[in-house]
């Protein structure tokens, strides 16, 4: 049991209590523990999300090429977590993320008129072609319009590094891990 423990607590940073608890409740099950934590390491994420975030950093990524880097700024709650390794590496990855995927706005909302516009139009022309009803073409164009902005913002993408995984369940398990709010500030890219 204390094998499990220990392996556990380095696998998610949960203290020793909250660990046995988890493991208590799966029935000594690691892989039910494990799940157990992360759902509630969310809920507290949840929670945290109201707080107050005005310190962090801005994190960069250049690509190997050379012709492609971006700039991600991260606020968190303290300049303590601000130096945390997991938030330096949360950076990175952000940064990097948005070098490979080209995201338009940091959340789903945050995608601009003008954008959604100019595929509206795309989509409309695609829309004539098909013989629906008008009702069926206007909830595929819902459809259509509400993936489009998922996909092209930073949090509703997958990550690059686990495509199991939106940007938006990363940055969640961060807050929980670390303890603090984590915020997306914006960020910007740059090409050759």
């Amino acid at each position: 049991m204390l094998e499990k423990i220990k392996e556990i607590r380095e696998l998610t940073g949960a203290g020793v209590v909250e660990v046995k608890k988890a493991l208590d409740e799966a029935g000594g099950d690691q892989e039910k523990a494990l799940e157990i934590l992360r759902l509630k390491g969310l809920q507290k994420a949840d929670k945290k999300g109201s707080r107050q975030a005005g310190e962090g950093a801005i994190f960069s990524y250049v690509h190997t090429s050379g012709k492609t880097a971006a700039l991600v700024k991260l606020y968190c709650e303290t300049d303590f977590v601000a130096r945390n390794e997991e938030f330096c590496q949360l950076g990175r990855d952000l940064a990097m993320q948005v070098v490979a995927m080209s995201p338009l706005a940091v959340r789903p909302e945050e995608i601009s008129q003008e954008e959604l516009d100019k595929q509206i139009v795309f989509w409309q022309k695609e829309l004539e072609e098909m013989n629906k009803p008008e009702a069926i073409k206007i909830k595929i164009l819902q459809g259509k319009k509400e993936k489009f902005c998922q996909e092209n913002s930073l949090l509703g993408q997958s990550f690059i590094k686990d495509p199991q995984k939106k940007v938006e369940e990363l940055v969640k398990e961060k807050i929980a891990k670390l303890g603090e709010n984590i915020q997306i500030g914006g960020f910007f890219k740059m090409d050759m």
